[in-house]
């Protein structure tokens, strides 16, 4: 006699979300407000990779969940503050050729493209990127080169957009070998969520292209909370290590995605038991339709506060600032040392505790030379 049994149903692999319908069908969003996410959808693209949907599988309120909160549209994005701009941070201010941001002096960033492999809702480009746009076009790629190879000041080109690592691999092997040729150019930085939101991507033929850059790449993967870092991350982290690649990780403070420090604690840990360092916390800039995330400045330095002391000093990114109108990054922790008077500060441990602090310089003819 045998047994029957019923085979069991497997589950039908994730697909990239890219419209508002993609949206109601996976219950991702109501369609009772179906006109005003079309409106919004028009305006702002719409990608939630299959692999940040498998991370949002079986989750009751995905756009209350942490990583969901990052991708799923809101209708709190149609309503624009008056202090928020289309260019928060000014890029166009210091784009001397389509595609290059010149802001300082050692360094430029290269706009490759405009298209990325998720759309994050609060993201400061917004207004420049998506689906409907294109990467760089062939005269706008020479133009930037030919920028680069004229300054010879400029010691690093990062790559970013858009995500550098949506492009084929033939076409980023086409810019890394052009920036190699550049022999001012000593250092290539890659800014990417591919690593985090389409950890398949790293694959064998990306990574040869990665190689094939004698110094190494300097890569920043986008990470805002521990629950993004799955085994699958944890495994295209580990391919980028063994393909030269040095790593860091940048994160946003986000309202209710990971304004606690315990949240950052564990994300930081996280990061640096993969040996990817936490380079930035970014204080959200000012972008159209995104006050729903703004955590005020005061909250975020009192979390940098906790942090200090309470782990290690290798966990701890910098907090920056973006200053608006295109005057680059300034820390933005809170001062721990005062001036009292000549030679006398104030200092402040990471306990809050208040201590004085004696700074006399001996100059030569008191020291007896």
């Amino acid at each position: 006699m045998t047994s029957c049994v019923s085979p069991q149903k497997s589950r039908a692999p994730s697909k990239r979300l890219r419209s508002v319908s993609d949206l109601v069908a996976d219950n991702l969003i109501s369609a009772l407000h179906l006109a005003d996410f079309e409106k919004l959808s028009a305006h702002y693209d719409i990608g939630i990779s299959a692999h940040i949907r498998d991370v949002l599988r079986g989750v009751s309120n995905p756009e209350r969940d942490p990583v969901g909160r990052q991708y799923i549209p809101t209708l709190a994005e149609l309503n624009v503050m008056p202090d928020e701009e289309n260019d928060p941070i000014g890029d166009d201010l210091y784009s001397p050729v389509n595609g290059i941001v010149h802001r300082y002096p050692d360094r430029v960033l290269f706009k490759v493209t405009n298209v990325c492999a998720v759309y994050c809702r609060y993201c400061f480009r917004r207004e420049m990127i998506g689906a409907g746009s294109d990467h760089l076009s062939a005269d706008d790629f020479d133009a930037g080169i030919d920028y680069i190879k004229a300054h010879s000041d400029i010691w690093e080109v990062i790559l970013t957009g858009g995500d550098p690592l949506v492009l084929s691999p033939r076409r980023l092997q086409k810019i890394i070998a052009a920036l190699g040729e550049i022999e001012h150019v000593q250092s290539i930085r890659i800014h990417t969520r591919v690593p985090i939101a389409n950890p398949s991507k790293i694959d064998d033929t990306i990574l040869s292209v990665l190689k094939s850059v004698d110094q190494g790449i300097h890569m920043v993967v986008h990470v805002n909370h521990p629950k993004e870092i799955t085994e699958e991350v944890k495994a295209a982290i580990l391919r980028l290590r063994g393909a030269n690649c040095s790593i860091y990780a940048q994160s946003v403070l986000l309202k209710d995605v990971n304004d606690e420090a315990d949240i950052l604690e564990r994300l930081f840990r996280a990061l640096i038991a993969m040996h990817v360092k936490p380079y930035y916390l970014h204080h959200l800039d000012r972008a159209k339709g995104t006050s729903h995330f703004r955590v005020p400045l005061e909250k975020g330095q009192a979390i940098m506060k906790e942090l200090q002391g309470r782990v290690s000093g290798l966990c701890l990114p910098k907090y920056m600032i973006d200053i608006p109108g295109g005057h680059g990054k300034i820390p933005a922790n809170q001062d721990y040392v005062t001036f009292i008077s000549p030679h006398l500060y104030g200092v402040e441990d990471y306990q809050g505790c208040e201590h004085l602090y004696f700074d006399r310089q001996v100059d030569a003819a008191e020291d007896g030379a």
